[in-house]
């Protein structure tokens, strides 16, 4: 088992061009990787956040490659058909209502924020969309502010993040600074053009999503009643969707023990 830093991460090369941090460039990373630590045989992706549609996206494109794939928080939506950025100008910018994608269409201004103080951005942060935030935690913007923007520290936090977590991924986040992250925002248009290639298949080998009922990228732009009805759509062999209660982003920092437990399940049963 090996846990990659993303390029523009930690410890992993911090290439400067936008275009550097393109889904066709991060699942090549990953299949890369893969193809090093086990040559001749497929490899089992799993995959949070960006990293979901980085881990579905290589099995995509490389299906001979890879074996099962799990996502966690974000679920597999097929090929899009229209760029992310046409959709959050029409749902949020062109009403005047702020988007942190949108924020981070322009860069250095959300470089500069976060990196002004660390700390403080990532426990704004982390806190800000994790299962224990309180309803309406997250401060209804215009467009034109920023991320921080109206957003509290919690004070103390909850206990899946210790205060060793946080000095780790502070002096991680220091000295790689926040443009390689937030590049991947930057490539919604070059994304689509890439995956339009893949237009009308479906992952077949084994799947699994699990998600947090209180995960703002989860439930994407409203609840989804079904993730599994939406998911079977674009997957043949969907072994499980689970909708883990009171859990917000931070799927596996929030549940540990049943993160762990249904995936090893689901790696038994392959």
């Amino acid at each position: 088992a090996a846990a990659i830093d993303v390029r523009g991460y930690g410890g992993s090369d911090k290439p400067h061009p936008i275009e550097a941090y393109s889904m066709e460039q991060l699942t090549g990373d990953v299949a890369g990787v893969a193809k090093a630590l086990q040559p001749g045989a497929p490899a089992i992706l799993i995959g949070h956040d960006w990293g979901a549609p980085i881990v579905w996206n290589t099995a995509l494109s490389r299906p001979e490659a890879i074996s099962a794939v799990a996502g966690l928080s974000v679920p597999f939506s097929g090929v899009p058909a229209r760029p992310f950025t046409e959709i959050f100008r029409e749902l949020f910018t062109e009403k005047g209502h702020f988007f942190y994608q949108a924020w981070f269409q322009e860069v250095g201004p959300p470089e500069a924020e976060a990196e002004k103080d660390v700390r403080d951005f990532l426990r704004k942060f982390y806190f800000g969309i994790s299962g224990d935030a309180p309803d309406g935690w997250w401060p209804a913007k215009k467009h034109g502010a920023t991320l921080l923007e109206g957003m509290r520290d919690p004070g103390a936090f909850p206990g899946w993040l210790t205060a060793e977590d946080l000095d780790y991924y502070v002096g991680e986040f220091e000295q790689s600074g926040f443009r390689g992250p937030i590049n991947r925002y930057r490539n919604h248009e070059r994304d689509f053009e890439w995956l339009q290639g893949f237009k009308g298949r479906k992952l077949e080998m084994p799947t699994l999503l699990i998600g947090g009922d209180r995960d703002p990228a989860f439930n994407g732009f409203g609840r989804i009643a079904d993730p599994a009805a939406m998911m079977r759509g674009h997957v043949t062999d969907l072994r499980a969707a689970h909708v883990l209660p009171g859990i917000g982003h931070w799927t596996q920092q929030e549940a540990p023990g049943e993160v762990n437990r249904i995936l090893v399940d689901w790696l038994k049963g392959l």
